[in-house]
């Protein structure tokens, strides 16, 4: 009876081994048709092991010796400071994180990848991080496609509100805004008048006219977006200077001024502007910024000036 239980134990044994055989050979017949690769890091000796997947995603030689540092170094700033941040994390609490993250091949081919990690240890003291990296390039290069159409004002081709909403939605000094030094808004005058007199599309083409010229007056603008009927709204950076910026402004409402030829008319075209800065040590809230603009803004349309303010 025992040597009859031991005989079906070991059939047991060799079905369930042949059948993980099964699905590491299926593994590998599918690994070639995706980008994808597994990697492991001792955290002992911080050794790597790459399998050729990954090397394919990394633009490298599986001939190449591996290098934690070198390959860290393959990694865009940004992506490189979340990536070591979610690794310690994962290793102070024993878990896994997945992350997206850029990297720049040594050819110099930018490429998205998909950081998939989980950790081995004993004793609740982690000693291995490993999982899977897979490159989303086009389906990233498809997200961003599709984000900028939805975030595009079809009219005009500059951002639309929801773009500037996200601006917005930011916590105090977050990371997408620690470089925002201004805020411009710029509000057409007696609008609905032009529309009423001259019909909409003659209206439409006063919008598209004032976002051409916003587009060209600051080509280093972090965001150019309509955020209303006849509302725009620009953001520069710290590398504008102020004195650039009030030049550069003083340029375009002179430029605006000029009439716009619409179907053999000559269009006149009054714009009001309200501008905030950023205060000295660089911290500010969008939402008071904004405020702060809309402010400077009013007060341009009520009393004919041009205003700024400074938080």
């Amino acid at each position: 009876m025992n040597q009859i239980n031991s005989r079906n134990f070991y059939k047991a044994e060799l079905a369930t081994f042949d059948k993980r055989l099964g699905s590491l050979d299926l593994f590998d017949q599918a690994a070639p048709l995706v980008p994808i690769g597994a990697w492991s890091c001792d955290l002992i000796s911080e050794r790597l092991n790459w399998t050729d997947g990954v090397f394919d995603i990394f633009g490298l030689s599986s001939d190449d010796a591996l290098d934690r540092e070198a390959a860290i170094g393959l990694y865009c700033e940004e992506s490189r400071e979340l990536l070591e941040h979610k690794r310690s994390q994962a290793i102070e609490n024993c878990g896994g994180f997945t992350l997206d993250a850029r990297i720049v091949r040594p050819d110099g081919n930018e490429r998205w990848i998909r950081i998939t990690a989980a950790t081995r240890g004993s004793n609740g003291r982690t000693e291995m991080l490993f999982g899977m990296k897979q490159d989303i390039t086009d389906d990233r290069l498809q997200w961003e496609l599709l984000r900028a159409q939805a975030e595009c004002d079809p009219l005009t081709g500059v951002a639309n509100r929801a773009r500037f909403q996200r601006f917005l939605d930011q916590p105090s000094n977050g990371s997408a805004s620690n470089d925002i030094d201004t805020l411009i808004l710029f509000d057409i005058d007696d609008f609905k008048q032009i529309n009423d007199r001259w019909g909409h599309a003659a209206g439409d083409a006063c919008l598209v006219n004032l976002a051409n010229n916003l587009r060209k007056a600051f080509v280093n603008a972090h965001l150019v977006s309509r955020i209303g009927g006849d509302e725009f709204a620009v953001l520069l950076p710290s590398s504008v200077s102020r004195a650039q910026t009030k030049v550069q402004l003083q340029s375009l409402i002179a430029s605006l001024l000029r009439p716009i030829q619409w179907n053999g008319c000559l269009l006149t075209l009054k714009v009001s502007v309200g501008f905030a800065f950023v205060c000295k040590d660089g911290k500010y809230n969008p939402q008071t910024l904004f405020a702060a603009a809309d402010e400077a803004l009013y007060c341009a349309k009520n009393r004919k000036i041009f205003p700024t303010a400074c938080l």
